[in-house]
């Protein structure tokens, strides 16, 4: 099984904007739920890449199953499922699309292993990658990464540096489309009013501004605390202030530390004096985004979909939004890339299919209108030319600009199968949760997050 996702946090509803045209997983795992709308009219690009057939190798009458990550753009997500099905219809592959919250993505991953029902395929990120491909559950893709990388211009360096053969046991586990990273969104208006116009250089200057910014119903800092993907942001703010989740071996766990206790004074201070919006701390994958499109976050750190969402629902708000990159903290700014991939399970009944879907997914007809409404920075250099990437879009220029100049997944620290698992139950929200909401001295929680992470990286040596 993959170790400990199941238990990666408090269970809260999920509260979206109506979805359209995809099918969600459902709680049980292996089943899905159809939203009972008629299926749209799919893009002309869809039909046109489709097409382009597939290789020779792939058998009409087949099936294949796709888990789909789920993005904060309907456009992106309809685009994704009609490509996949058009592209299986002009193949004779019978494709099913199931699109899945990629903040659950490990969850229902961890469920579906044990009860032998992965799909064919699949989109994740790099922590979980790394933590299938150590338990030998994802296939080798090396000859799909060496073709689609000669065929655009080879890997940005940062992304094949992270896509390293001896990470994932000697071979390539995944394809990456997409480099997700977090850029600081910030309120120009209401910070305008407060005096502030330059962004906050440092987390400590970020919570001065927010705390002289603030008049609720707008509170100062909408990071989520809870034990989400978005709570992870937590351990880059925690890692700028110098503390380090294990030492430069990546063996043994460092938590209880000053540099450590540094940081818990600094965020439940702000806590303390009402920064976060309440809720932070159970917040689920959207709670951010809808805090701000809600005008009740002067600052957040998100991936881009804030930006999708008010470009076409708030262009107030979107105008009033200035980007920045994250600020650092006493020992220096944090701000890692993570790939995103695809990939392909080790018990798929058809992986020569989902091998050629992969690389029809890569095609740069595809990316280009796909980048231009989803929330991903590139990964292949011929892939920065795309107009998205050169004016179109502030923010997926500061997505280029983290891919060329962001640090390395898990930097400082080693990024390994220990470090993974350690983030997949969200050890470091949940000790911030331990000192603001339980009342734990700052000892306590550290003891107690000393004590998980020493049991995790135990079972690694």
């Amino acid at each position: 099984m993959v170790r400990s996702p199941a238990n990666s946090g408090d269970s809260v509803a999920t509260t979206r904007p109506a979805l359209t045209r995809r099918r969600l997983l459902g709680t049980a795992a292996g089943s899905t739920a159809a939203l009972g709308l008629a299926a749209a009219p799919r893009s002309a690009l869809a039909e046109m890449l489709a097409a382009r057939r597939a290789p020779a190798v792939v058998q009409g009458g087949t099936k294949l199953t796709y888990w789909g990550g789920l993005i904060f753009s309907d456009a992106a997500n309809s685009l994704l499922e009609e490509t996949i099905t058009a592209w299986g219809d002009a193949n004779g592959v019978e494709a099913e699309v199931v699109m899945i919250n990629q903040n659950e993505t490990t969850q229902k991953v961890s469920a579906a292993v044990e009860s032998n029902t992965l799909p064919d395929a699949l989109d994740m990120g790099l922590d979980l990658q790394l933590l299938l491909s150590q338990q030998g559950q994802l296939a080798p893709l090396d000859d799909v990464y060496d073709r689609v990388g000669a065929a655009q211009g080879g890997w940005f360096p940062g992304v094949d540096a992270a896509m390293a053969p001896e990470r994932f046991g000697g071979t390539r586990t995944g394809v990456p489309f997409g480099t997700g990273g977090n850029l600081l969104f910030r309120r120009t208006d209401v910070l305008g009013e407060a005096g502030f116009t330059e962004p906050p250089a440092t987390w400590q200057e970020l919570s001065d501004q927010a705390r002289e910014a603030q008049a609720p119903p707008i509170f100062g800092m909408g990071f989520a605390l809870s034990n989400v993907g978005d709570g992870n942001v937590q351990v880059s703010v925690l890692q700028s202030y110098g503390g380090r989740i294990a030492d430069d071996a990546g063996t043994t766990p460092t938590i209880k530390s000053e540099a450590t206790r540094a940081y818990l004074e600094w965020v439940s201070a702000a806590y303390r004096d009402g920064l976060f919006p309440p809720g932070a701390t159970t917040w689920d994958g959207a709670g951010d985004n809808q805090a701000y499109l809600a005008g009740q976050a002067v600052f957040i750190a998100n991936t881009g979909s804030v930006h999708l969402s008010a470009r076409e629902e708030d262009p107030e708000l979107d105008a009033s939004t200035a980007y920045s990159p994250l600020p650092g903290g006493p020992t220096g700014l944090v701000s890692p890339l993570g790939p995103n991939v695809r990939a392909i399970p080790t018990s798929s009944r058809n992986a020569d299919a989902a091998k050629a879907l992969i690389e029809h997914l890569a095609n740069p007809e595809f990316m280009a209108e796909y980048y231009a409404v989803a929330i991903y920075g590139p990964v292949l250099q011929a892939q920065r030319a795309f107009p998205i990437y050169s004016g179109e879009s502030e923010v997926h220029t500061g997505l280029a600009n983290l891919v060329e100049t962001g640090t390395a997944p898990a930097a400082p620290d080693v990024f390994n199968a220990a470090y993974a698992e350690f983030n997949a139950n969200f050890l470091v929200p949940k000790m911030v949760q331990r000192v603001v909401i339980d009342n734990y001295t700052l000892d306590q929680a550290m003891d107690e997050t000393q004590a998980a992470a020493e049991a995790i990286y135990a079972k690694y040596r």
